[in-house]
């Protein structure tokens, strides 16, 4: 996925301004796709000098602040990049070559960076599933929400998932210094 295409997303969902499109990617597409603020407003620069958005002055507003909004051209970009077939991602984890170099070299003494990755797990957990409990606990969604609710519980299942295999990772790193 490209940074652009998911702040096309954004900015299609609700044009704003930059400062606000940066809280709510944080919020949102953030807990699948990161970026600082500094690269979401130079992308927005980019896709500004392409004609995929546009930013006009606020009104009433502080001094120099800019509602984005998505252009014809950036509805397309979005179309045509939505419609490519693309590979799903392979786990790319440092920690799983840090398991290999355990196996091959010996106790390196990883439980206690799997103790710190499964409280954010945990957490990451608990915070889907308050965003569930919140938004998603009505007996009716629309559309758009159960799409929305379709992201949010791929988060979940990948949450409880790397909970449970860092749970297992664990037993195993304190059964083989044990055995030793």
């Amino acid at each position: 996925m490209s940074l652009p295409h998911a702040l096309l997303t954004s900015i299609a969902e609700k044009p704003c301004s930059g400062y606000d499109l940066a809280r709510r990617f944080d919020k949102s597409i953030g807990y699948f796709w990161h970026a600082t603020h500094q690269q979401i407003y130079r992308e927005l620069g980019r896709m500004e000098s392409q004609g995929w958005v546009i930013s006009s002055e606020v009104e009433g507003g502080r001094a120099g602040k800019k509602l984005i909004a998505i252009l014809p051209a950036g509805r397309d970009e979005l179309r045509r990049w939505a419609s490519e077939s693309s590979a799903p991602m392979r786990l790319r984890d440092d920690m799983m070559v840090k398991l290999r170099a355990d196996a091959a070299i010996g106790p390196l003494g990883l439980a206690e960076e799997f103790e710190r990755r499964l409280q954010l797990h945990e957490q990451e957990l608990a915070t889907y599933l308050e965003i569930e409990k919140r938004d998603f606990s009505a007996a009716k969604l629309s559309h758009e929400q159960q799409l929305r609710y379709l992201i949010l519980k791929a988060g979940i299942t990948f949450e409880e998932s790397r909970v449970q295999w860092t749970k297992e990772a664990l037993r195993i790193l304190k059964d083989g210094v044990e055995a030793k």
